[in-house]
């Protein structure tokens, strides 16, 4: 069987003259999760805790109103 790719499989890796091999290091660096807005999910965290609070104040109020005779 022949595919398009059989002048190529069997070539052997390419390696750069010019260019020197990245560290492992290097290269996960690149592939790291980029936070565009720096501080935007502390700021979200603070934001759902406010709301939890509010939230659970509201609560607490509609429970003593029930609560009383």
């Amino acid at each position: 069987m022949t595919t398009e790719y059989d002048d190529i499989i069997n070539l052997p890796h390419h390696i750069s003259p010019r260019h020197p091999r990245m560290s492992m290091l290097a290269r996960a660096a690149q592939f790291a999760p980029f936070s565009a807005l720096t501080g935007y999910g502390e700021e979200i965290s603070k934001s759902a805790h406010r709301v939890e609070e509010r939230y659970e104040d509201e609560n607490d109020e509609q429970c003593l109103e029930v609560s009383e005779p």
